[in-house]
């Protein structure tokens, strides 16, 4: 069997967890597609992929559904594609729209899921979705800032409230406390970002950071799904 190594360190009962498991991740680009790559070739049996964008150009130093054949393609028809190529068994439900207050009862709201990732890059969808999965009693874990650095990463798991060195995190801090949420488990990085341009709109980003930030966010939820 394809995943045989898998079941020699998390045993038959981990596997038949994972193939049994739902897990909805939202944002499908450098830290989202990597999350989902790695949770499909760890056995998850049922994925959500939601995503509204196409793949650019400027996405293939560092996402890993990018590369010259792909660029204009829609993120989750790629990303489909991918994981069929893994695992012919998984079942996958394919949202090709961007999450919003207007929508999300209608994309997370008629499902079960086991965990929700978050990989949202918006501070106002990110703040809705994190509310939302609160309020519903689903868990969830949410990324924060994977741009903007080079060198070693370092990335680990916190609550929301115990971190620094993070923009992002600083921001939602603020607003979750305004909408009363207590915890968020994220995966946060130990190194502060770089300064960059004021003149340069764009975030910078090297390929090893976002995969490592979707692999410590695929671990984590791996490990409490067969725990």
């Amino acid at each position: 069997m394809w995943n045989d190594r898998t079941k020699l360190l998390i045993g038959e009962n981990g596997a038949s967890k994972l193939e049994n498991s739902s897990v909805a991740v939202i944002g499908v680009g450098g830290v989202g597609g990597a999350t989902c790559e790695l949770l499909v070739r760890a056995g998850l049996g049922n994925i959500t992929i939601v995503d509204f964008d196409l793949i650019d150009e400027t996405n293939i130093n560092r996402q890993i559904l990018a590369n010259v054949d792909t660029v204009g393609k829609v993120k989750v028809d790629v990303l489909e594609q991918m994981i069929i190529k893994i695992n012919p068994k998984c079942n996958i439900n394919k949202v090709n729209a961007k999450l919003s207050i207007d929508n999300i009862d209608e994309i997370l709201g008629k499902r079960h899921f086991d965990y929700v990732v978050d990989a949202i890059d918006n501070v106002t969808d990110k703040i809705e979705l994190i509310c939302f999965c609160k309020e519903h009693g689903i868990k969830i874990v949410s990324a924060m800032g994977a741009g903007n650095r080079v060198g070693i990463p370092n990335f680990k798991i916190s609550d929301i409230y115990k971190t620094s060195n993070d923009g992002l995190a600083r921001v939602l801090r603020k607003k979750l406390r305004e909408r009363q949420v207590e915890s968020l488990d994220v995966v946060i990085c130990d190194s502060a970002a770089q300064k960059i341009d004021k003149r340069e709109h764009s975030v910078g980003s090297i390929s090893y950071y976002p995969i490592m930030c979707g692999a410590v966010l695929s671990a984590y939820v791996i490990e409490n799904l067969i725990k």
